[in-house]
């Protein structure tokens, strides 16, 4: 989910019905239920001297030197953390680490919790029930659970049945079945189906009968974290489901099994695990403990995902200038100036994390990067300025810091793997496009731009397209074609011939291609894009990120709040698991681009609609 824009307004810090009703008595102790409401403390939440707080840091900023990081949403690298322990923790827990948070938010002139995402106390009435009842006693009482799992499951994640610990799995006999019939097909559930059927084989290869009835062992291929049992259902199931209820299905059959296993082993939690939402629910109406698969999800809460950006506190040079070092270099033909400095905020950052201060008292405002970190020392460069006209990249200049930021690691050669994101009119493809223009036809860094996306369509699908591979990935290529006019406009030197042989030119070095045809491929020195990438499973973008060889450079740009694929949600994205997988790579950078630039109407619209 893209960072909401940042509030203009301290007031705005939370709204009204954020805040617990006060009371003049204290919370007493007995129910949870009655325990949320009272916490009379947090109605002040000590925000009151908001002018307090931001005048400390605006003297602090004037005893600095003159380029230098402050971070007004420091409260946010503590306030992000403090939400964690709220997801497994009793309600009674959760009310002790609120007050603090919102005691040190309003430190800065920009609230750090509203800039990132909602209040911490939202999530946790969302994430608190995402284990059922009875798998929750189990995890207090220590006791190992017997998970039932569902075909989609399966076909979902081929190596689900290793990803339970040491708890044990169960399949049901239509499981089979159903895997049975998903086996054929070049899609991707039918490549899925057929590796769970060949790891079963495997599994079952010098088993005894009597041993599978006693359970296989997980762990036999090789994979040491999974110390349970495979259990096969090996005899008919009989279960008393509700009048009425058709038997010949599947999901109901495989409902019958939970509940006699439920019956056949009454002190142990039996826990049906599927990714079909209506299973979960007539699981939950007939009373039976049921759950998602969350294994491959790499985030709970996708508000603390990893934007590549971070503010520095306001005192950051009053603790880390004492020793600093600096010195210029010349990289890549253009000057930057770098720091050494050493303090206690250096251990919290992320090699080629952006970092920013921007003083509310008429310094200059600074921008860097940081390159390297050995323990409490970081090297930091500053930044090229891009929103300057003489620095434009094909014809385009950054129009907030965020692009900025994206422009330095697009046009870094030392930069091998960008990810984007942002939501719709932020400008991701536009400067991809222009970086790699600019590098392909003036640097000649790279020999030719290779364009690629998932073809999932929004709606219905419009059938077969005719033609090769290019022309039917001409439909799905709409928003470059609207980038390639925008950026040829620029050029009006050479009139209208000029403009179309500029045009043709550009067009011989734009290649599309389609994501079937890329296993086993290999790209020296391309500018590959891959265009929104939030529509990939983590297997795919694994298949797409090792086709690069040398001098080649991979951007994925994408919004994960407009996920197309079923079964993949925005903790699960293939955007999402490389993202979190390549933060603190040198050779690897992020942005979150938050700002929107297409126009006024299309800002208002995602406002509003």
């Amino acid at each position: 989910m893209p960072l909401p824009k940042m509030p203009s307004k301290p007031a705005t810090l939370l709204l009204a019905k954020d805040y617990p009703k006060a009371s003049g008595a204290r919370p007493v102790p007995l129910p949870l239920e009655e325990q949320a409401p009272p916490a009379p403390k947090k109605a002040s939440v000590k925000a009151v001297p908001v002018a307090k707080a931001v005048k400390p840091a605006v003297q602090v900023v004037a005893e600095a030197p003159a380029a230098k990081p402050a971070r007004k949403s420091n409260a946010k690298a503590k306030a992000v953390p403090a939400a964690e322990p709220h997801v497994h923790v009793p309600l009674t827990e959760e009310i002790s680490p609120t007050p603090k948070t919102k005691a040190k938010s309003p430190r800065g002139k920009t609230p750090p919790v509203s800039v990132e995402g909602p209040h911490p106390a939202k999530h946790k009435e969302h994430e608190v029930a995402i284990k059922s009842s009875s798998s929750r006693h189990a995890d207090q009482a220590g006791l190992t659970k017997l998970f039932v799992l569902d075909t989609n499951v399966l076909m979902h994640d081929p190596s689900s049945l290793f990803r339970f610990e040491e708890h044990d799995v169960y399949l049901p006999m239509m499981t089979l079945e159903e895997l049975d019939n998903h086996k054929k097909g070049m899609s991707e559930v039918a490549r899925n189906a057929r590796q769970v059927s060949r790891t079963l084989d495997a599994l079952m290869a010098d088993t005894d009968d009597d041993a599978i009835e006693a359970g296989i062992v997980l762990s036999k291929l090789g994979n040491k974290d999974a110390k349970g049992r495979l259990y096969f259902q090996t005899k008919l199931h009989v279960a008393d489901l509700p009048e009425g209820l058709p038997q010949g299905k599947a999901d109901n059959q495989i409902l019958a099994v939970v509940r006699s296993l439920e019956a056949d082993q009454p002190g142990r939690a039996v826990v049906l695990v599927s990714k079909d939402i209506n299973m979960r629910i007539k699981a939950r109406a007939l009373g039976l403990p049921a759950e998602d698969y969350f294994n491959d999800h790499v985030l709970e809460d996708t508000d603390l995902l990893y934007s590549g950006i971070v503010q520095l506190p306001d005192d950051f040079w009053d603790k880390h200038g004492k020793d600093m070092e600096s010195w210029q270099e010349n990289k890549n033909g253009q000057s930057a100036t770098f720091y050494r400095v050493t303090g206690p905020f250096i251990p919290s950052l992320l090699v080629n994390q952006f970092i920013f201060l921007e003083p509310n008292n008429g310094e200059a405002p600074f921008y860097g990067q940081v390159k390297q970190i050995n323990g409490k020392t970081a090297v930091l460069q500053t930044l090229r300025d891009y929103s300057h006209n003489k620095n434009n990249v094909w014809g385009v200049t950054a129009r907030n810091r965020e692009q900025n930021f994206a422009l330095n690691l697009l046009m870094n050669p030392e930069c091998d793997f960008v990810t984007l994101l942002g939501q719709a009119g932020t400008g991701k493809t536009l400067l991809a496009l222009a970086a790699g223009l600019a590098q392909v036809l003036e640097t000649k860094l790279y020999n030719e731009i290779i364009v690629t996306r998932v073809t999932v369509p929004v709606g219905e699908d419009i059938g077969f397209l005719p033609g090769t591979e290019e022309e039917k990935m001409s439909p799905w290529m709409g928003a470059f074609d609207d980038n390639l006019e925008v950026l040829n406009k620029s050029d009006g030197e050479g009139g209208e011939w000029g403009r179309a042989a500029t045009q043709d030119l550009i067009r011989s070095r734009i290649k599309i291609k389609s994501l079937n045809f890329m296993r086993g491929r290999t790209f020296v020195n391309k500018f590959l894009i891959i265009d929104e990438a939030q529509n990939l499973t983590p297997k795919q973008m694994k298949t797409l990120v090792t086709r690069a060889g040398p001098g080649t450079k991979i951007l994925c740009l994408g919004n994960i709040a407009q996920i197309d694929t079923p079964y993949l949600t925005e903790g699960s994205s293939g955007l999402t698991y490389v993202v979190d997988r390549f933060k603190g790579w040198s050779h690897s950078g992020h942005v979150t681009l938050a700002r929107g630039e297409r126009s006024r109407l299309a800002d208002h619209a995602s406002d509003v609609l």
